[in-house]
């Protein structure tokens, strides 16, 4: 591809590009581009909304740029409140460390290993100084903080505001200066800290970062953003089934949303795909999904055991529990976590939701003798209780 057609590819469904003609200049000098994106690590695993950036970021490598991936251990203490009408709590040290760790790990699901070089900004920031870091504030005033939407916001409703968040936008700013960005990736609710980067670049000499956001990708909701605190996710990590079943269970609409931003199908691809019926199309995007981060035969045997269990199938592998002599049923349940109280139990049993051995049980007191007895409680939970 020549350069315009490379800038154009690369701002495929980016929502700011500032700017194509920066970004056309810097790739026709024939230098490999220093491609930045940051992920502050304050939880234990990326998710899918993740990958939108990675996804972005990959195709930079394939045109034969270099990716530097930042883990923000130093930002990760200060917490970014970007999206909140409140202070985000900083992590501590231990939990920074360990969620690092898992970052590093996962991301090699998505780039090159071989064109990634993966920083933490505590390597610049834990030797700088009181007065580095004072310096540096020195570059922004109050007045253009309080641009920012979420700290507007705050300001105007008398919500709290404290010193530390407003070193937040500097200081991930100033890792495109550490870092020498050509050009940095991120989310829409990041524009303001990466708008900063680029003044931070001017004030230090450097040629300004091109800036390139990207949607946020909507959770399992279909409304909110994808998060782990919000528990709406698709864990990078979590196994294949888990990856299928959640994928299957998104609303057609929020489907189309995924296709947009998660897919590496083509946009025919995509327009294809809806003239035919959603559920062909949803278990299309969880074969995907889930080969992507566990390969094709594993995708294909979640999508089997799913099915198997959309048609009332027990799941290949079911939790066993085991009891010395006879226990009652709702003993047996409620040792085993599979019902919150024995009241729960006996609403259960009233109402034909509890069977054993695919007979319904009707009597509440029922004592489970020696042997194996498999038990299914609801449409979709099973246990095997085994006695003596």
């Amino acid at each position: 591809m020549d350069v315009k057609e490379q800038v154009a590819e690369l701002g495929r469904g980016a929502v700011d590009f500032l700017t194509p003609k920066e970004l056309e200049a810097k790739i026709a000098r024939g230098t490999p581009l220093a491609v930045k994106a940051g992920f502050d690590p304050t939880a234990p695993d990326l998710h899918l909304g993740h990958t939108v950036v990675l996804q972005k970021m990959r195709w930079f490598q394939k045109l034969g740029h270099r990716v530097l991936f930042l883990i923000g251990d130093f930002t990760g203490r200060i917490g970014d409140p970007t999206g909140k009408n409140e202070a985000r709590k900083p992590l501590s040290t231990e939990q920074i460390e360990e969620n690092a760790k898992t970052y590093k790990d996962q991301v090699f699901k998505i780039l090159d290993p071989a064109k990634t070089e993966v920083m933490f900004n505590s390597a610049w920031f834990g030797p700088m100084k009181a007065d580095d870091l004072i310096r540096l504030a020195s570059k922004y005033t109050v007045a253009r903080m309080l641009e920012r939407d979420d700290f507007e916001k705050r300001y105007r409703s008398q919500t709290p505001i404290a010193i530390h968040e407003f070193l937040y936008p500097l200081v991930q700013g100033y890792d495109s200066v550490a870092m020498k960005a050509d050009v940095e990736l991120g989310g829409t609710d990041q524009k303001f800290n990466l708008l900063v980067g680029r003044e931070l670049q001017k004030d230090y000499g450097q040629e300004p970062q091109v800036i390139m956001t990207m949607p946020l990708l909507v959770g399992l909701d279909g409304v909110q953003k994808m998060s782990k605190s919000l528990d709406n996710y698709i864990g990078v990590a979590e196994p294949a089934f888990e990856q299928v079943k959640k994928t299957l269970s998104i609303s057609d609409e929020t489907m189309w949303k995924w296709y947009e931003l998660v897919s590496d199908r083509s946009t025919s691809d995509i327009e294809s795909l809806k003239k035919g019926h959603p559920m062909d199309a949803k278990k299309k995007l969880a074969l995907e999904i889930a080969a992507r981060f566990h390969g094709d035969s594993a995708a294909q045997a979640a999508l089997g055991e799913w099915e198997k269990q959309a048609k009332g199938g027990p799941p290949s592998e079911i939790p066993e529990h085991r009891f010395p002599s006879e226990i009652g049923l709702l003993d047996a349940l409620l040792s085993a976590k599979v019902i919150p109280s024995k009241g729960e139990g006996r609403r259960l049993v009233q109402q034909g939701g509890i069977t054993v051995e695919d007979a319904k049980i009707k009597d509440v007191a029922l004592t489970l003798s020696r042997g194996s007895h498999l038990v299914k409680v609801g449409k979709h939970t099973y246990v095997r209780v085994i006695v003596g």
